[in-house]
């Protein structure tokens, strides 16, 4: 009730930028990072690109004492990166890869084979039970041209959809992660106003650290500068999101981020600033009141203008369909063609070899190649349509059921 005591609890949040072979000085970081846990007592750590499954026993070892419940979400070819590690028990996990992830050739990207997912834990914390979330979606590579920026959406709309459909039985929801959204894009913006998850930096009463809580800053050394020369200051991507259930408040008392290189060392713990939360969580003993009818024009704006983003990539999805499509038709019309004239030569119809064997053998084998790549590239985009499709379809029917709710003007 009411006059329960308050819970106060403390989460952090980081993307570890821990890519093994490729992250610079990646073992000496992942030390930092447990020493500075361990240092801290959280309650609660949230944690993305921890790539490597020896990263996470080493810190699953050192943070035995002050977090001895943890979980590794495994998805994908390299894995997911994600896990949590606790203070109180994990009753209950649940992992949802998005169904959309970028393009398997990119390889200079490479999130398709990362299996970018949301991380479910369910945790009951003196008698409150949290359903605490944890994601990383899309990079955002080029602002000026997003070609990943659909695939995003629709990550945003699946991860909403998600804890909307797994947080019904929670008194508290927390979700932290690396979004790749700023603030005001309309991914986060869809988000927060669909799940009412509020922004721990925005609801904070008191804020130390980076200016406006930028996460990606031009001073940490492993930032990449020319990414971020249209923001001086730095971009803000890492949220800790939080909402509360009927007859529960959670206020933010104290959010701080890391500024740079590490206490005492030449080194920031990440490419990321990791961001730090205090709630304080209070039972009421009140049932919470429905959702005003002023929100649904909110709603119905940025739903269709995701749903706008969708259409677009849908739209540029099929080009890409029917060009691959059309090269793997081209490709099994050469390599009938060259079946013809081998046939025919077998057959006698010709004298001699009418192409020296060696080039004929080669141009089979491009036609082959060509062909298996086509059709696997159609087969790719052909599963892109159709979630595009999918995903813009139950944007529609939401779009609906808003504007025939009363009021909503």
């Amino acid at each position: 009730m009411e006059g329960d005591p308050a819970l106060w609890l403390r989460v952090f949040d980081l993307n570890c930028w821990a890519i093994r072979y490729l992250s610079k000085r990646r073992q000496e970081r992942i030390q930092l990072i447990g020493d500075r846990l361990c240092q801290e007592g959280f309650d609660l750590v949230l944690l993305q690109e921890v790539w490597s499954e020896r990263d996470y026993s080493d810190l699953k070892a050192k943070l035995g004492g002050c977090c001895p419940y943890s979980h590794y979400f495994r998805s994908g070819v390299i894995g997911s990166g994600l896990c949590i590690f606790s203070k109180f028990p994990i009753l209950d996990t649940l992992l949802y890869q998005y169904s959309l992830n970028g393009y398997p050739y990119m390889l200079q990207h490479g999130d398709w084979f990362c299996g970018k997912s949301v991380g479910l834990a369910v945790i009951n914390i003196s008698g409150i039970v949290f359903n605490v979330y944890v994601t990383h979606l899309h990079a955002e590579y080029c602002r000026e041209k997003d070609a990943y920026l659909p695939h995003r959406v629709v990550q945003a709309w699946e991860l909403l959809q998600f804890i909307r459909h797994t947080a019904k039985a929670a008194d508290v929801v927390l979700l932290g992660g690396d979004l790749n959204m700023h603030p005001q894009d309309v991914g986060i913006r869809l988000l927060r106003c669909w799940t009412g998850l509020r922004d721990a930096f925005t609801e904070t009463k008191h804020f130390e650290g980076c200016e406006d809580g930028c996460t990606l800053i031009p001073n940490n050394c492993f930032t990449v500068t020319s990414e971020l020369q249209p923001f001086p200051l730095g971009i803000r991507i890492d949220y800790i999101l939080y909402k509360a259930g009927s007859g529960f408040t959670v206020r933010c008392e104290e959010l701080q981020t890391t500024t740079g290189t590490a206490p005492g060392m030449d080194i920031p713990y990440s490419d990321h600033e990791a961001v730090m939360a205090t709630l304080h969580v209070q039972r009421t003993g009140q049932a919470a009141g429905a959702t005003p009818s002023t929100a649904v024009p909110a709603l119905v704006e940025v739903l269709s203008e995701a749903r706008t983003e969708v259409r677009v990539g849908l739209q540029a999805a099929r080009r890409q369909r029917y060009s691959s499509g059309r090269m793997a038709l081209l490709a099994l019309l050469l390599l009938l063609l060259q079946a013809a004239a081998a046939l025919g030569a077998l057959a006698g119809l010709a004298e001699g070899q009418p192409f020296p064997k060696l080039s004929f053998a080669l141009l089979a084998f491009l036609a082959l190649g060509v062909l298996l790549l086509a059709t696997g590239l159609h087969l790719f985009h052909t599963i892109e349509v159709k979630m595009l499709q999918g995903t813009e379809e139950q944007m529609r029917m939401a779009l609906g059921v808003l504007q025939e709710r009363p009021g909503r003007s």
